[in-house]
């Protein structure tokens, strides 16, 4: 396991000496300790990629040549996969399956941007039709500049490769800030890029605390671009901050996300999208389908299976064959959970299933799956992200019904669908006020697609091409091309 920082293309100790504990939270040890970054180090990483952006030519690359350096990212994940997605259990706690798979994926995230960047130089530019014959324009797509990155615990590989792919695609160099809980495959992808024989200070990542580290990364001046991923007071914070030197940002914030299921909807096949949708990731995600809203007509049967399999799934240690469901991610997250479950009891709702620690799990942040039913429309527990295992459960009798409490909501991530019905599943789609919309599924998450929300659940879109345009700025060039003089102060007879 790495510990230190990476800047500049070299392994370098913090400034000022400080380190971070690394917990496993299937056991709660302190198995190993990172650099704990500060503004000092934070400086240093902003003016290696200042210099690697303005001086030594990345962004004048062909993206050819940089595609050629993703690809070899992408190349040096998988041919440590598995080891990194043992860091990633070991770091994050999820089960070992949904680790490899979002090793794969981040590997796949580079080699798609990679195609990206080839692409750029297909199309470097677009001809304008202007109305006067006496000029001719263009649009030129350019690099950012330097973007600072900043990301959550849920998915420590894969959402610094959905940044840090499509960054150095565009053009950009960058300062990554993996969240302080999951460090540890932030690190390796610097040592993969490093081995890939990626210039130096093209990436830069510096560990630490968020309110030191991250913060650094925000008011740096030398930045262009944040991207964040994480909660909404912290996105709100961000843009403010980001407002003083008008930065650009993308926000990849919360969501309440609700799943609609209709009466003619195969309740085994809802049950299990239903259980995906909130038990993935031990619904550590953002996107969670949490709200779920079952019609009148098979709300008693789709309840009874969605309580049965959920006592079903098999808790324990990511690294333990067969496990579904590991522990969650700290201690504090695991506190907040089980307040917020205890918060629904008092406002009146019922715990159908879960909510407690699972016997014979003395140690580790674990916590049964949870599902609540009776939950009031004015709880904390409907209204607010969870951030855990917790689905909060509803019946309605109307199509209108449905639509209504599915966009009541001040989030707008995502949003889900079940019907036989296409046409009532299409408009159901069109009017859920979400970012993201699944139809007879929940979580399907492709690189090709764009992925951002609707409302307090940010601004921006990333992965596809809408990812690379994150990092791209758009310049006009504009050409006076006759050979008469423009002669609006020179007269032509004055000239003679």
């Amino acid at each position: 396991m790495r510990s230190e920082l990476y800047i500049d293309g070299q392994w370098v100790k913090p400034a000022k000496g400080g380190t971070c504990e690394v917990i496993n939270p299937a056991t709660e040890e302190v198995i190993h300790r990172i650099a704990a970054a500060t503004a000092e180090d934070v400086d240093l990483a902003v003016k290696a990629a200042r210099r690697a952006f303005d001086r030594d030519g990345w962004p004048k690359l062909t993206g050819a040549r940089r595609a050629g350096y993703l690809r070899a990212i992408a190349d040096g994940i998988r041919a440590r996969q598995a080891e990194i997605a043992r860091l990633e259990v070991l770091d994050n706690g999820k089960p070992f399956p949904e680790a490899d798979w979002d090793v794969a994926d981040a590997a796949g995230c580079f080699d798609f941007y990679a195609g990206l960047a080839e692409q750029l130089d297909n199309d470097p530019e677009e001809a304008i039709a202007l109305p006067d014959a006496r000029f001719t324009s263009k649009a030129v797509r350019e690099p950012i500049g330097v973007a600072g990155a900043i990301i959550p615990w849920n998915y420590p590989l894969l959402m610094a490769a959905w940044k840090v792919a499509p960054a150095l695609a565009a053009g950009c160099t960058v300062v990554l800030k993996p969240a302080e809980l999951t460090s540890l495959t932030a690190l390796e992808l610097a040592a993969v890029a490093d081995e890939a024989g990626l210039p130096r200070g093209v990436l830069n990542i510096v560990t630490g605390a968020g309110s030191i580290a991250g913060q650094a990364i925000i008011d740096h001046r030398q930045v262009d671009k944040l991207a964040f991923t994480g909660s909404g007071p912290v996105g709100s914070k961000i843009m403010a901050a980001a407002a003083r030197d008008i930065k650009r940002v993308s926000l990849e914030l919360g969501g309440k996300s609700p799943f609609v299921v209709f009466e003619d909807a195969d309740i085994d096949k809802a049950v299990e999208w239903i259980m995906f949708g909130i038990f993935w990731n031990q619904g550590q995600v953002c996107s969670a389908t949490s709200r779920v809203l079952v019609h009148e007509a098979i709300y008693g049967r789709l309840l009874e299976r969605l309580v049965e399999e959920t006592n079903r799934i098999k808790i324990g240690n990511g690294l333990d064959e067969g496990t579904l469901l590991g522990p969650l991610v700290s201690k504090r997250q695991y506190d907040q959970i089980v307040s917020a479950i205890e918060g629904a009891r008092k406002a009146g709702a019922t715990v159908a299933c879960g909510g407690t620690r699972p016997e014979g799990f003395d140690r580790g942040f674990y916590l049964r799956p949870t599902v609540l039913t009776d939950v009031p429309l004015d709880s904390d527990a409907w209204k607010e992200e969870i951030f855990g295992p917790v689905v909060c459960v509803r019946s309605f009798k109307t199509e209108e019904e449905a639509v209504e409490l599915a966009n009541d909501s001040r989030f707008g991530l995502a949003a889900a669908v079940m019907s036989k019905d296409d046409a009532r599943a299409e408009r159901i789609a069109a009017a859920f006020r979400a970012g993201i919309v699944w139809i007879n599924c929940s979580q399907p998450t492709f690189t090709e697609a764009p992925w951002g929300g609707y409302k307090e659940s940010g601004i921006g879109r990333e992965l596809g091409r809408w990812g690379l345009d994150n990092y791209l700025e758009t310049k006009q060039i504009t050409r006076f091309t006759s050979e008469d003089p423009w002669g609006w102060y020179i007269k032509p007879e004055a000239a003679k």
